[in-house]
Parts: structure tokens; C-alpha cells; sequence
């Protein structure tokens, strides 16, 4: 039996949904996923076709209270994101290169990672295949000066901290921070228009490090995506995609997602978390500029109507795609040789 290609991507999207039947959390997750591959698949730099940058931001567990014993010194914070990514083709380098800046924000962790790509492009049949090499630095920062040792309280509401913890870790209470650094790889095909599909791997170094007692741990992308137009209205276009994620086989993710579009100009959808969270997206189109909000409708324990719970997470995406075109300059002076006879 013979299989075209975009059969083989829908097969693959839907073993990968069978994959992933468990979760677990992973690393920094972002609901629009679709929109932001270069953070997950380094081979997808310069596949656009354009100069194009993104910002992301995102707020998660919105309105969830974390337990504080005392009064003066701060409970930490729920997870926090940034992201900064540019990426760009380049012709002479037979494909593309990208930069991608991540900061988070998660408890007493301050983390901040940038990311190099290149991309090497070929025409493959009706598309075109990208294989990428991604250098990664880390940095992470942690906050010993926050944390409260058992022994520290005294139970006095006016004085609750004595500030002298016997634990070795809280006795000089100072900051910590470390740097790692790492490489990931990556292969992306994608047929403009209609299909994509990716395999990465992060943190192939596995890099660890000593002062914080932490790990890059190896983690597996897959993604996916379509687009159907609706034979009775060419005007609109679904567009089913899945982001599966492993790390180290052990724990789990799956994303699933659709949004309908009209004419390139505006989107809305629904995505699923698997036992975490149920999201609405939608966003526009405006000449060079694309914006998207989601909302994540937390499904665990934590997003139980209760008081202190969390009340969702809410994302903002930004994108400015734009071409440097360089135009033919016609010669100024014509040149001929005359033969006379």
C-alpha cells in the first residue's frame, strides 16, 4: 500500500495522541505552541520565509495563594514567563539561523536561557526539510534568602523568624546561581499551507549542575499541525495541530488543539491539556502583525472553585514578520562596441 506524505503526518499526529495518554509537567509550556515552534523545534528558523520576531507573556495560575508562615517574607511566585525569539532565512547558509531569549519566573527560581539555532534547508518533494543543531546557556538563580527552616519559627506573630536555622543550607543565606550550557537538535518538514510536522530533542548534554543540584534533563518534541479549507467555504480554514512531549520516557504531555480561521486575517479555537487544562484562543492578523490571547481554564486540583485556587492563565502573543527586498538597480550607462566598415 502506498501513502502519500500528508496521510503519513495525519497517522503520525494521531499515534502520537495514543503516545501520550499520561502527563506530567514539563518544561516552560506555552498554549499557543502553533505559533511559537522555533522554542520547541530549532529546525523550524527561517521556515517562514521572513525576518520575523515574537514576544510572548505569560501569566499561569493566575490568583492561586501560596502557604506563607510568616508575614515579611515573600511566599514565592507561580509561574512566570517571557519570551523574546527572532529568526530569519538566510540563502548563502542554505537555510536559517534563530535567537530565542526565555525568562521564568517559578517559586524562588529566577531563570533566563538563550538559545542559538541553525537551520540547513532542502527541497523535498512538495516541501522542504530542515535539520538544526541549537546551542542552549541556562541560567538559573536561587533565591536561600527566602526559605524558612522549621527551627526558624518561633510562633511569635510579632517576631515569627529567628533568622538562624541550623539547617546547612539556611545557615548563611545567600542567593545561588549557576550556568549550564547544552546542545539540541532537531528535524522539521513542512509543505507551506497545508501540514508540518517535527522531532526534537533538548538538552542532549544533559548538563548538571553542581551548586543547585539540577539537571538538564533530556526532553522529546513532537509536533504537528494541518490545514483543511472547507470545500463549501473557502474562506475558512481548520487547522488541527499537537505538541507531545517526554522527558526521558518517564513522564508525559499532550497538547491538542483547533482553530478556525477566516481568510488569514482572524482565528478562534479550543485547546486541551491533558489533565491540566482547557484553553480558548483567538487573535488577528493585521498586515505585518499577528496577536493572540489564551485562556487556560485550569481542569486539576489546583483550579477547583475554591478560594486561593487557581483562577486560569491568561497568554499574549506578538509576532512582526516583514522581508528586506533588495531592488534590481537598471545601469545607469550603456556600453556597446561599434564595428565600423
Amino acid at each position: 500500500m502506498r501513502f502519500s506524505l500528508h496521510k503519513i503526518v495525519i497517522i503520525a499526529l494521531f499515534v502520537g495522541g495514543l503516545f501520550c495518554s499520561l502527563q506530567a509537567q514539563q518544561e516552560v509550556q506555552f498554549t499557543q505552541y502553533m505559533f511559537n515552534r522555533l522554542t520547541y523545534n530549532p529546525a523550524y528558523a527561517g521556515s517562514h520565509g521572513a525576518i520575523c520576531a515574537s514576544l510572548m507573556y505569560r501569566s499561569q495560575w493566575m490568583g492561586l495563594q501560596l502557604d506563607n508562615p510568616t508575614k515579611d517574607i515573600s511566599a514565592g511566585s507561580v509561574p512566570t514567563d517571557y519570551l523574546f525569539s527572532v529568526d530569519l532565512p538566510i540563502k548563502v547558509l542554505h537555510g536559517g539561523v534563530g535567537l530565542t531569549v526565555l525568562g521564568e519566573k517559578l517559586g524562588y527560581h529566577n531563570n533566563i536561557g538563550i538559545n542559538l539555532d541553525y537551520a540547513f534547508r532542502i527541497y523535498w518533494g512538495r516541501g522542504t526539510l530542515a535539520a538544526a543543531i541549537e546551542a542552549n546557556v541556562f541560567n538559573s538563580n536561587f533565591e536561600y534568602s527566602q526559605l524558612v527552616g522549621s527551627d526558624d519559627l518561633t510562633g511569635d506573630f510579632s517576631n515569627p523568624v529567628t533568622g538562624s536555622s541550623s539547617d546547612p543550607l539556611l545557615s548563611s543565606r545567600e542567593d545561588a546561581s549557576s550556568m549550564l550550557f547544552d546542545l539540541s537538535t532537531g528535524i522539521y518538514y513542512q509543505v507551506p499551507g497545508t501540514y508540518y510536522l517535527g522531532l526534537s530533542i533538548k538538552n542532549l548534554l544533559g548538563s548538571k549542575s553542581e551548586v543547585l543540584n539540577y539537571t538538564n534533563v533530556r526532553t522529546i518534541y513532537l509536533m504537528g499541525g494541518y490545514d483543511y479549507v472547507l470545500p463549501f467555504h473557502p474562506s475558512f480554514k481548520l487547522k488541527p495541530s499537537l505538541l507531545a512531549k517526554t522527558t526521558q520516557f518517564t513522564s508525559w504531555q499532550l497538547d491538542l488543539s483547533c482553530l478556525l480561521e477566516y481568510q488569514n486575517e482572524f482565528w478562534l479555537g479550543a485547546a486541551y491539556r491533558i489533565d491540566d487544562a482547557v484553553s480558548i484562543l483567538g487573535g488577528v492578523n493585521w498586515e505585518k502583525l499577528r496577536v493572540g490571547l489564551a485562556y487556560d481554564l485550569t481542569t486539576s486540583k489546583l483550579g477547583t472553585f475554591k478560594s486561593g485556587r487557581s483562577k486560569g492563565t491568561l497568554e499574549l502573543y506578538l509576532r512582526y514578520c516583514f522581508k528586506i527586498i533588495i531592488p534590481h538597480e537598471e545601469p545607469s550607462v550603456y556600453r556597446n562596441t561599434r564595428y565600423l566598415l
